[in-house]
């Protein structure tokens, strides 16, 4: 059953309406209107436990939750109408509800509001979602009309969208046939299951900013302590002005600031060094005695900087970290945030994140995800074969790299990131020999961002074209796979082929992580358990410690439930590392 339902004044609060539809979208039944929305949410839910349609659930859910009210599904209007835009080669154009009533009668299409600033929720939470204003009441009949006919709109293209997908018919995405086919779906339902799993992952990311991560202030000050000294009135802590003095004299210089990469970089290039950056991994190449302090510094500076007094006074309250989750923010369908830095919490942190008293934490790793995503989406049967190992790199290694474990995961994270050169050269030849598939896969969605066109993942989340301005950090390279750079706004070439073969894989990494999610949101529906963590294939339950094995099971499940739906009948397998703790530090 479908409910669609709009807020009156848009705050979600007060008065609504509600309207059955059918599968299709077309009306089931006239507009019904309600006094106390919540109220009448709830009530539906409790009764029918539909499907809500609406326009965006980032505005309207928090607020629901906070009045206590929580829903099973829901279909996400702006969601949604993104994946289509990208799917039909038109990503980054506007998504609203008004949007995409615009495009469906002709109007002038309206630019999206701009995005909120970053705003710590803290006891002003209530305010941070709400509509500072919102349609007048009379204009909640039209509202309810648009939104209706925009979801029947978006019904008709995401079948469309499905058929569109079985090979043969998406070569407009590519330069050749074969190479237009690349992550394409081939069953219609596949990219009904990403949408769908999209909208679910919206209400997880709502659930897990209202109910927040557990969090001890005094535990992060004292390891602030320990790492920096005590906070000063003006300017860096004592650790920090130390490492800086350090480095300086290890330059022969006075007046460096090692935050500034522009600085370092002509530091370096005086001393005779020449790098391309000042990343971590890079400096650990560089046989300099300022590399040793510059690198705890960097580290010792982004804690500060990043999750230091400042932030745990703006982002902390009540015992609870809440940051605003961002399903889909980046290009390859991750998940991002806006503000609060909860998608990158550095280790040494998270000793403040401890479970409440009789409580647990039930953590879940997915290893070696994309590998095993490419042995499932290539049909290769033989890498197929050694994902069903638990450690597939090893498995590799004993089937085609004479037991050379560490050959084995160079070669295939070569292959997945476009690391052609060095030490790569000889096991990728043995990957291309080995598994001609798997390797052709990756090669061929390469092609196919060389020549400008475009590649999908599994389920159908299409790239961004050539020419569109965009930054994915969720794509840089780990430091395995070398240091290739990838394309900005308007890269082409080997960069951009760079790019598109590695989407087709972290891009269904990110879907298969986000079927995962919701597959476990429904496992937990009777617990008292709740997700309260989620970065990228990592996943983590709160919950009281008698429900810590149900959870464990119900995590593994899902996994293995996740798998089925994308891939059907593999022989690859998703193995999870799941461990149960009290501090997320602890954690394997």
């Amino acid at each position: 059953m479908l409910v669609a339902v709009v807020s009156d004044d848009g705050s979600w609060r007060g008065r609504g309406r509600l309207r059955s539809l059918h599968p299709d979208g077309t009306p089931a039944s006239a507009p019904e209107p309600v006094a106390d929305l919540p109220a009448a949410i709830a009530a539906r839910e409790a009764a029918d436990r539909p499907r809500w349609v609406w326009a965006s659930t980032a505005d309207c859910y928090p607020v629901l939750l906070r009045a206590g009210v929580r829903v099973g599904r829901c279909h996400d209007i702006e969601l949604t109408e993104a994946l289509l835009l990208g799917h039909a080669g038109r990503w980054g154009e506007p998504r609203s509800l008004a949007a995409g009533f615009a495009r469906l009668t002709g109007a002038p299409v309206p630019p999206d509001p701009p995005p909120r600033a970053a705003e710590p929720p803290g006891f002003a939470q209530g305010a941070l979602f709400e509509a500072t204003s919102g349609p007048p009441a009379a204009a909640g009949p039209v509202v309810l009309d648009i939104l209706t006919r925009v979801y029947a709109d978006q019904h008709r293209r995401i079948t469309a969208a499905g058929r569109s997908d079985v090979p043969g018919h998406s070569r407009v995405f590519g330069a050749s046939p074969a190479a237009g086919e690349v992550g394409g779906s081939g069953r219609s339902g596949r990219f009904g299951l990403l949408v769908a799993a999209e909208s679910a992952g919206a209400l997880v990311g709502a659930e897990m900013g209202h109910a927040g991560l557990p969090w001890r202030g005094d535990i992060h000050d004292e390891l602030l302590r320990d790492l920096l000294g005590p906070p000063q009135p003006v300017g860096p802590p004592r650790r920090l002005a130390e490492l800086a003095a350090e480095i300086n004299a290890a330059f022969g210089m006075h007046g460096l600031h090692p935050d500034s990469p522009a600085e370092v970089l002509r530091a370096f290039a005086r001393a005779g060094i020449d790098i391309p950056n000042t990343r971590a991994w890079v400096l650990r190449r560089v046989d300099h005695p300022a590399v040793k302090p510059l690198l705890e510094y960097k580290e010792l500076y982004r804690i500060w900087t990043a999750h230091g007094w400042t932030w745990r006074d703006a982002w902390v309250s009540d015992g609870r970290f809440r940051p605003e989750y961002v399903p889909g923010g980046v290009v390859s369908g991750r998940w991002a945030t806006r503000g609060g830095g909860a998608l990158q919490v550095p280790k040494v942190v998270r000793r403040a994140v401890v479970a409440d008293p009789g409580w647990r934490f039930v953590v879940a790793d997915a290893g070696q995800l994309e590998p095993r995503v490419l042995a499932a989406v290539s049909g290769d049967a033989r890498l197929a074969a050694a994902g069903e190992a638990d450690d597939l790199y090893a498995a590799l290694a004993a089937d085609a790299f004479a037991g050379d474990r560490p050959k084995a995961k160079v070669a295939l994270l070569g292959a997945m990131y476009g690391q052609t050169g060095g030490a790569a050269i000889p096991a990728l030849a043995v990957l291309r020999q080995s598994y001609p598939t798997a390797f052709e896969y990756v090669e061929a969605a390469a092609r196919t961002g060389e020549a400008g066109g475009l590649v999908r993942s599994w389920l159908g989340r299409t790239c961004p074209p050539a020419s569109t301005a965009w930054r994915d950090p969720g794509l840089d390279p780990p430091e395995e796979a070398g240091s290739a750079e990838l394309p900005q706004g308007g890269a082409t070439g080997r960069a951009r082929g760079r790019f598109t073969r590695n989407f087709v894989i972290q891009a269904t990494a990110a879907e298969w992580a986000l079927v995962l999610l919701a597959t476990l949101r429904t496992a937990l529906a009777d617990m008292q358990a709740e997700i309260v963590l989620f970065v990228h294939d990592e996943v983590g339950v709160h919950c009281p410690k008698e429900e810590a094995d149900q959870v464990v099971e119900a995590i593994r499940a899902a996994a293995a439930q996740a798998g089925r739906l994308l891939f059907g009948d593999t022989a690859v397998r998703f193995p999870l590392d799941v461990s149960v703790v009290e501090c997320y530090a602890d954690a394997a």
